[in-house]
């Protein structure tokens, strides 16, 4: 069983300025500073000058936190969150962006959520009530909502947001599985793996609204990678869900 003690959130930044220093300013000032065991953000060969400056000038500001630089030796989104998966402290993670499409001030919200249910991954959904979406291509909108469907209908689920890249997770549990994606539909086999290994889950609602700076590294092909991954782990042996010699607990 887990206990929460708190929680390591990794964001991975590219070319985000000013949402970047928004999202960590709202994560400072609405969570328990006791809660937090650190704040990783992720850089790459593609991290911008100008991004590496807000970083700097963030944890500048708050060195009072534990605001930690990991440069991602891997490329791709993917590594960006499956590297630090091994290096975090806290007893849960959360996994979230740096552009404000995932609201920060819902952190706290993960937070008391785990603390209720410390063995179970937390999801955000933008399709129960509470949550919704602002901006969103209205092609990708109908896409999201049929493909979600299918998806609660093959693992039999009552999940309605698999595809959202905003989780709460227990820390022994990412660092058990063996993540293969290395771009975005990472997303969804973070949803699945653990549905498939029986994980207890729970919904959070959530506002999605589109990024008003810098672009966004997923490319509309992308996206039909998701069947791929969705069969898949639909299919795989368990015992190639987790990695050897991190039995899960």
């Amino acid at each position: 069983m887990s206990v929460f003690v708190s929680v390591s959130i990794i964001i991975p930044v590219i070319n985000e300025t000013y949402l970047l220093q928004q999202t960590v300013d709202i994560v400072a000032n609405t969570c328990n500073k006791s809660d937090l065991a650190e704040i990783i953000l992720v850089v790459c060969d593609k991290t911008t000058p100008d991004c590496i400056k807000y970083i700097n000038e963030t944890k500048e500001k708050y060195n009072s936190y534990p605001i930690d630089i990991y440069f991602q030796k891997e490329p791709y989104i993917g590594a960006a969150y499956k590297e630090p998966f091994m290096f975090a402290t806290g007893s849960h993670i959360i996994i979230m962006s740096a552009d404000l499409e995932t609201d920060p001030y819902q952190v706290k919200d993960f937070i008391e959520a785990q603390k209720e249910y410390p063995d179970a991954v937390i999801f955000a959904s933008r399709w129960i009530k509470g949550g919704g979406f602002s901006g969103y291509n209205l092609v990708k909108l109908v896409c999201n909502f049929i493909f979600n469907k299918m998806l609660s209908v093959l693992y039999l689920s009552s999940l309605s947001d698999m595809t959202y890249g905003y989780k709460s997770f227990p820390a022994t549990l990412v660092k058990a599985i063996n993540w293969m994606e290395i771009k975005h539909p990472i997303f969804l086999e973070m949803a699945l793996k653990p549905l498939r290994l029986g994980v207890e889950t729970h919904e959070i609602p959530s506002k999605w609204r589109v990024r008003t700076e810098g672009e966004s590294q997923n490319s509309f092909f992308q996206n039909f990678k998701y069947f791929k991954i969705a069969f898949l782990c639909r299919f795989i042996s368990i015992n190639k869900i987790v990695k050897p010699g991190f039995p899960i607990v």
